[in-house]
């Protein structure tokens, strides 16, 4: 990522943040930049999610593709997405070495592969097996991916690594 494309993401973030500021929300923006980290997750991961759920529905009602079709094609949109706005704007990943930048993107989509499948599982019962609404559902199911995507980069992908004095 070039210097001026994450100035560009800070100077809207600090935008908002400022108009938050004026309007009275002053603890909210310095809670904001205490969690920066988090709450960039949370904005890129709802943005993910819109992603989504949008791609899955055409597919679903549009295309008329059956439910795990929807979902694979949604979720491999939807990663991509996720892992370069993980990479550059909420975990700041400095890896640039080959065999470090094929470790991180295998582990960011093994991570990804695995909640696909626990979803997948689950919207399979909700939605074709219990009749469910698929929408609501999928939706759903997008929180709790969300929440676990966040602990295997935060602690496994994309973890800060300690520098040693020895």
């Amino acid at each position: 990522m070039k210097k001026g494309e994450k100035m560009i993401i800070d100077k809207i973030e600090d935008f908002f943040l400022k108009i938050a500021e004026r309007i009275g929300l002053k603890k909210l923006a310095d809670w904001y930049r205490e969690h920066r980290e988090g709450m960039r997750y949370l904005v890129f991961g709802v943005l993910s999610t819109i992603i989504n759920i949008v791609v899955f529905a055409i597919c679903e009602r549009m295309l008329h593709l059956s439910t795990i079709i929807s979902n694979v094609i949604a979720w491999i949109i939807a990663v991509l997405f996720a892992y370069i706005t993980n990479k550059l704007y909420v975990f700041d990943s400095k890896t640039t070495k080959k065999q470090e930048l094929a470790k991180e993107i295998i582990s960011f989509f093994s991570a990804r592969i695995f909640t696909l499948v626990i979803e997948t599982i689950f919207l399979k019962i909700v939605i074709d097996k219990l009749g469910f609404n698929e929408i609501l559902m999928k939706i759903i199911s997008n929180v709790i991916v969300i929440v676990l995507n966040y602990v295997f980069s935060k602690i496994f992908i994309f973890k800060e690594e300690k520098n040693s004095f020895i």
